[in-house]
């Protein structure tokens, strides 16, 4: 095989093995994404509380909600939710911008999950303290899987 033939057989195979290959989030990119949400602030354990199966049949789509304590009055509010997974091709899921007149802090939908792996819900008050909620959730059947 001519040198130019085996470069181009080498790229295909790369090209290959990147699109079978299922895309992740690494923990790096996971702190990062909660990072930016927050505005740098660490986000603080209770005050939320995020509602899913720990142990889900099919990854495609898994109900979850989140409820945080808040009076929802101007003087004290949660200004934005946020769901965040560690192994799924993005860590950042879905992001809900509340105010005052959403009368509750509390949101719900649905997620794809490729894996089993930790779930994070984190909430933004409008006095800027951060709150974080994780649950562990086992998928036997992954979603979320490119080129697979």
């Amino acid at each position: 095989m001519t040198p130019r033939r085996q470069v181009l057989v080498a790229g295909a195979a790369s090209i290959g093995s990147l699109l079978l290959r299922p895309a992740h989030a690494t923990p790096a990119a996971l702190r990062t994404a909660i990072n930016q949400f927050t505005d740098g602030r660490v986000p603080s354990d209770g005050r939320i509380v995020l509602t899913i199966d720990t142990l889900v049949e099919n990854g495609n789509a898994v109900p979850v909600s989140v409820n945080v304590q808040s009076p929802m009055t101007v003087a004290e509010h949660v200004q934005r939710i946020a769901l965040f997974t560690e192994s799924n091709p993005q860590p950042e899921v879905v992001v809900f911008h509340l105010g005052p007149h959403n009368g509750r802090a509390q949101v719900a939908t649905r997620m794809r999950m490729a894996t089993s792996q930790h779930i994070t819900a984190v909430a933004v008050m409008n006095d800027g303290s951060a709150w974080q909620h994780r649950v562990q959730v086992v998928v036997t059947l992954a979603a979320c899987l490119e080129g697979g």
